[in-house]
């Protein structure tokens, strides 16, 4: 029986840049850092979330079949103060303000290899 979601896979240039990006920029922690046969298994989560993110090399912005992938979607409490944190840390955004939509409040950020990151809050916002 399947239980929950484990892995997304965001596809990245450079590891380590990405892994700087996640952690510092976002405030992500590293959960897995694994060099094998298959190359660097590398993953990064928000706090306690079971779900992780793999930081795989590959095109920026596209998958193995040159499918562009759907972003990764992170929940906050505060988006308006936790947008003011990410932009200090240096993180990109598409809109000057984080903006408010029928769900709550809504942002979009950008890694260095330009993947989506979707930041929401659930409801009628800050």
């Amino acid at each position: 029986m399947l239980k929950r979601l484990m892995y997304v896979t965001v596809y990245v240039s450079d590891q380590d840049r990405a892994l700087a990006f996640y952690t510092e920029g976002l405030g992500l922690e590293k959960r897995v850092d694994y060099t094998g046969p298959d190359g660097r298994f590398l993953t990064v989560a928000a706090g306690d979330d079971p779900v992780e993110i793999i930081l795989w090399p590959g095109e920026p912005g596209q998958g193995p079949a040159g499918d562009v992938p759907g972003p990764v979607f992170l929940e906050s409490d505060d988006l308006v103060e936790e947008f003011k944190v990410l932009r200090s840390r240096g993180v990109e955004f598409d809109q000057p303000e984080p903006v408010p939509y029928p769900f709550g409040v809504r942002a979009t950020a950008f890694d260095p290899d330009g993947n989506r990151i979707e930041l929401r809050q659930r409801g009628g916002g800050s």
